[in-house]
């Protein structure tokens, strides 16, 4: 798996992204267990304290928990990682009308764009 970060947002928060989008998307399954945090960061090339970071973010949302001497495992609660899902469609949704009115669209116009591109 390659890690590719921006300048545009805190590491920390780039890796909660990615591990959320593998969690929703089902590349990560409920209830499975995450690599060590030391194998993650060095995955990831990244210092282990970020990625502790990262985690210990997503344990809060209540994506991941951790069981003391087992490791982190990804939630099996289907309505923590809907919610979750939800939330990430929503932002996309966001970004793209934010972008579609800087070009001078309006939402109607955009939703047509959108429908073009399904077909």
């Amino acid at each position: 798996m390659r890690w590719e970060f921006h300048n545009d947002a805190p590491i920390y928060a780039q890796i909660m992204d990615r591990i959320q989008r593998m969690i929703v998307s089902g590349a990560l399954a409920p209830g499975e267990k995450l690599p060590a945090v030391r194998s993650l960061a060095l995955e990831a090339g990244v210092n282990p304290n970020t990625m502790q970071k990262a985690l210990t973010e997503l344990e809060r949302g209540g994506l991941i928990f951790s069981q003391r001497t087992n490791g982190h495992f990804v939630t099996e609660n289907a309505e923590i990682i809907s919610a979750a899902r939800s939330h990430l469609a929503a932002a996309q949704a966001a970004a793209y009308l934010k972008s579609m009115t800087e070009l001078g669209y309006g939402p109607a116009e955009a939703a047509k764009l959108l429908q073009e591109q399904l077909h």
